[in-house]
Parts: structure tokens; sequence; C-alpha cells
């Protein structure tokens, strides 16, 4: 089973940016749609964005839509999320997943690899 691993975060100022990675164990992620999820404490981890399989179609959420953009290297098993623009509420967890199938989807259950997160902390 492949595994996941991100990099990335860390505590930048509101406008700033930060690019993510997530590095997947296997070649098999190439076969996989991916996305990214954060979580802050006693909330459900919520959808950022996905990809699919081969990195032509991406979907975000409303709340990232035009200041985050997703992309997926298959030649390097690494998916990125650029964040541009942070915001405060921005805070949180960052978790990649991937799953089986051509595209992403937007709950989490439906992803049966995840990382073990990387914490994006935005201040004012």
């Amino acid at each position: 089973q492949v595994h996941l691993v991100e990099s990335g975060g860390g505590l930048v100022q509101a406008g700033d940016s930060l690019r993510l990675s997530c590095v997947a164990s296997d070649p098999s992620f190439s076969d996989n749609a991916a996305g990214w999820f954060r979580q802050t404490p006693g909330k459900e981890r919520e959808f950022v964005g996905g990809v699919n399989w081969s990195g032509s179609l991406t979907g975000y959420a409303d709340a990232v839509q035009g200041r985050f953009t997703i992309s997926k290297d298959n030649t390097k098993n690494t998916m990125y999320l650029q964040m541009n623009d942070l915001k405060p509420e921005d805070t949180a967890v960052y978790y990649c997943a991937a799953r089986s199938g051509v595209t992403w989807a937007l709950y989490a259950n439906l992803y049966h690899v995840w990382g073990q997160g990387t914490q994006v902390t935005v201040s004012s």
C-alpha cells in the first residue's frame, strides 16, 4: 500500500504563500486521484481541493478557489498544494490523501490512504 508524506507547512503572515508537497512511496500513486484536506481542533476534516489521476483536472472548495492550486507530477510521485494570499482562517493541519479511481472526491471517507499531516499557521 502506498504511503504519503506531507511537508512544507510552517508559520507565515497573512498574504504570504506556501507550497505543500505530498510524496508517495510507490509509483502506483500515478493511478490514483488525490486530494488535500485540512482540519482544525474540534472540527471535521474539510475538503480543500482535489486532482484527477493524471493531474489534468482539479477542483477546489469555494474558500480557497483562486488562491490555492493543486498539481500532480506522476514522474515524481508527488502532489503539490500551492497556497497564495494566505489568511488566518487557513490555519489548520493539512493532509493529503489518495483514492482509487480516476477523479477526486469531496468526502474524506472516500480516500483510502492518508499522510500524517503538516501544520500551517497564518498570523494576522
